[in-house]
């Protein structure tokens, strides 16, 4: 059975950085896309950044230019390279693998930013 976390979150001053990873258990296959979404108290969860399995990635309005999402397939591991932080980036981040037949998310890392 296949289980995805998070790892990396926590408080961090405005202006800020962080790295967040997600680590895949077990072997995922045919593997369409890797995702961060993130979801702030009495809102929607959104997509953050997404990259496909041949490397095209793509990001909300808000978060480019300052998050970076990367992979490294043979670990089943992604990441997402959060810089110049925000208060409005205060939220859950979860990581997410699209695959051919099911998709599986994590179970979320909080992530807070704050002086």
């Amino acid at each position: 059975q296949v289980h995805l976390v998070e790892s990396g979150g926590g408080l961090v001053q405005p202006g800020g950085s962080l790295t967040l990873s997600c680590a895949a258990s077990g072997s995922i296959f045919s593997i369409n896309a890797r995702r961060w979404y993130r979801q702030a108290p009495g809102k929607e969860r959104e997509l953050v950044a997404a990259i496909s399995s041949g490397g095209r990635t793509n990001y909300a309005d808000s978060v480019k230019g300052r998050f970076t999402i990367s992979s490294n397939n043979g670990k089943n591991m992604v990441y997402l390279q959060m810089n110049s932080l925000k208060p409005e980036d205060t939220a859950v981040y979860y990581c997410k693998v699209d695959t051919q037949w099911r998709d599986y998310w994590g179970q979320g890392t909080q992530v807070t930013v704050s002086s």
